[in-house]
Parts: C-alpha cells; structure tokens; sequence
C-alpha cells in the first residue's frame, strides 16, 4: 500500500465513522446485499468518500447492475487505486479511495456498459453530492 495524503490513527477514524463505516471503509468489510441507501439512487451528482469526502464516481456512471450493490462503469480519473485481493478464496481486485486509503468494494470486468467494468461499491463507504439545479 501507499502513503496517503489522509492518514489518521484507528482511534481517529474510529471517533470520525460510525461502527459500519468503521467495519467496511477501515476492516475491509461488505454491506449486505440489497441493503446500501445508494443501490437504486441515480440522481445527478456526485459520489464522494465517506472517510475523506475525495470526489469518486459521477452519476452519469452508475447503472443498476442488479447485484444488490451500487454499480458504476468507470471512476474519476485518480481517484481509486487496484488491490490484489485472494481473501476468501477467490481472486478479486478491491477498490480503495486514493486519497484515505478506505476500502469501496471490488471491480470486475463484466458491465454491460462499453467499458466493460463494473465498480461493485458499499453504499456505507460513501456518500452522494447532489447536483445543484
């Protein structure tokens, strides 16, 4: 892993998360399925970190992927950095905010969009910025 420009002891980022913001940004953990505020959310705005508030995925990239978690077809440029995951038994590649470090969720290469990428996020890990209208 790298030096990220946000870096805080666990008892700072225990004091500034709730305990499932904890559990899944800093423990790597995953919401259940079908559960996440953002899953069938497509307003217009943005998708920001919910550890550092670092600007993510536009709406204009999120599509329902019918996988119970919010789906996107790309991220902001610079934005996510790629993890070799093999926890589990599987091999998977995690998504983490570049800025913070906070875990988002995985990304596979089976969308249906032309990018062929879908980011499978954890609606705790982030928030959403509506666009003013």
């Amino acid at each position: 892993m790298s030096n990220y420009k946000i870096e805080k002891t666990e008892d700072e980022w225990r004091k500034q998360l709730s305990d499932e913001e904890y559990r899944i940004l800093r423990q790597k953990g995953t919401e259940r399925p079908h559960t996440g505020k953002f899953n069938l959310t497509f307003e217009d705005g943005t998708y920001v970190c919910k550890g550092c508030n670092q600007k993510l995925f536009e709406s204009n990239s999120k599509f329902d992927a019918h996988c119970g978690w919010p789906s996107f077809d790309e991220s902001i440029k610079g934005t996510v950095e790629y993890v070799l995951d093999k926890t589990h038994g599987m091999t998977r590649t995690e998504i983490v905010c570049s800025n913070c470090g906070g875990h988002l969720g995985h990304v596979f290469n089976d969308g249906p969009t032309e990018t062929g990428t879908r980011y499978c996020v954890n609606s705790v890990s982030i928030d959403f910025e509506k666009k003013d209208e």
